[in-house]
């Protein structure tokens, strides 16, 4: 088995102010972004558009945006709705102590979703064209942000058979027994193995909606999987059908991911 190998949370320090791998993590995938954004210029229908429904630099650099105030919202606000919602009712202020910790994915995908149907309003542009066009830029940024858990040693696995040769000792979980290192598991599913699959379905033409729904699908599917190597947060253990938060919040995912998918082959658009 594996040691944890503590990692110093703060990459830099100078003077007072202090910069913490994890906020750069979020400046990588802010990064992957922009570069996958402007790979998938050239990828159909947004290659050939013409005219003012021509997409541009500037267009992805608005999509970013608003996607991060989506991602910075919705994550913070899911989080306290959908993990500690009797807590944050009684200290209301605290929601906004962000340096505390607490940030949930799926509140985030809520959040970006509304950015995205204010970009899409905004610019004109029909809103599965555009979550279609952000769909295959997402994974990367999850598997940056899932190498930032791995540097604070949180989110760690549940307890794995003691001859795993990757099972891993995180002492700050309070036990010596070796657990799966969940947040890499998540890293190379949701993140790169997502991305792989998806960038590779999206560069040949699709109809409209049908790369949105293989996000949810694929994204729903592979945290599904994933949460079961996952320990769940202690303040609620597991749920319903011995199922955990984060399982249950990937139902409504697959659910709509193939409802749309079914829609989108019926259109034909």
């Amino acid at each position: 088995m594996l040691m944890y190998p503590h990692f110093n949370p703060v990459a830099l320090q100078v003077g007072p102010l202090a910069v913490h791998w994890y906020g750069l993590t979020y400046l990588a995938a802010f990064g992957l972004f922009m570069l996958l954004g402007t790979l998938r210029l050239r990828h159909e229908p947004y290659a050939s558009m013409q005219g003012e429904q021509a997409w541009s630099r500037r267009d992805v650099e608005d999509i970013l945006f608003y996607g991060v105030l989506g991602v910075v919202l919705g994550g913070r606000l899911g989080y306290c709705l959908f993990y500690k919602p009797a807590h944050y009712l009684s200290h209301p202020l605290e929601v906004f102590q962000v340096w505390n910790g607490g940030m949930s994915f799926h509140g985030g995908l809520l959040g970006v979703i509304v950015a995205l149907v204010w970009f899409a309003r905004v610019h004109r542009r029909p809103w599965l064209q555009v979550t279609d066009f952000v769909a295959p830029c997402v994974p990367t940024g999850l598997a940056a942000g899932r190498v930032g858990n791995f540097i604070n040693g949180e989110l760690w696995g549940r307890f794995s058979p003691p001859d795993l040769p990757w099972g891993m000792v995180f002492p700050q979980s309070g036990s010596m027994l070796p657990r799966h290192p969940s947040q890499i598991y998540q890293f190379l599913l949701e993140g790169l193995l997502l991305f792989v699959l998806l960038w590779l379905f999206a560069r040949k033409p699709r109809r409209l909606g049908e790369v949105s729904a293989a996000f949810l699908i694929g994204y729903g599917v592979l945290r599904f999987t994933a949460e079961y190597f996952r320990e769940p947060d202690a303040f609620l253990g597991l749920l319903s059908l011995g199922m955990s938060m984060g399982q249950w919040l990937c139902v409504p995912m697959v659910l709509g991911g193939v409802g749309l998918m079914a829609w989108a082959r019926r259109s034909g658009r």
